[in-house]
């Protein structure tokens, strides 16, 4: 995720400054998507291997983040309240980039997720961080 966020640095640093074009912003909402695949597949992760499985069914994808929120018998809780939170903006994005035409993305709407996601990804490997040693001491 590192190298996403590196690779797409120019284009993060340029919607700081003017808004994006409409090739600029279809290619920040794959940056967008690729990122939250990036999370969710390490939760996935976790969960197999510490709660028997990921979840199933229609809204699985929101059941792992809030199932890796909450302590579990086998775990503490990966996420905070508060990164759980942004998280759930990027699986809400991922479900429009899914479902609409990129003509149809609007800036006003991806903005804080776009100018957020270095952020969110630093917390996330902090709190992954803060998580492993946790369970390293249980």
């Amino acid at each position: 995720m590192h190298r996403l966020v590196t690779t797409y640095r120019g284009l993060l640093d340029r919607c700081r400054q003017a808004d994006p074009s409409t090739e600029e912003l279809a290619a920040l909402a794959t940056v967008l998507h690729s990122f939250y695949n990036g999370v969710e597949n390490i939760l996935k992760r976790i969960a197999v291997a510490l709660d028997g499985g990921a979840p199933s069914g229609v809204f699985w994808h929101s059941e792992l983040v809030e199932r890796m929120t909450a302590l579990s018998p086998s775990r503490p809780s990966v996420l905070s309240s508060d990164l759980s939170e942004s998280l759930q903006e990027y699986l809400d994005f991922r479900h429009v980039f899914r479902h609409a035409y990129t003509f149809e993305l609007r800036w006003s709407k991806m903005r804080h997720l776009v100018l957020q996601c270095e952020d969110v990804l630093n917390r996330f490997e902090s709190e992954l961080d803060i998580f492993f040693a946790e369970l390293e001491r249980a």
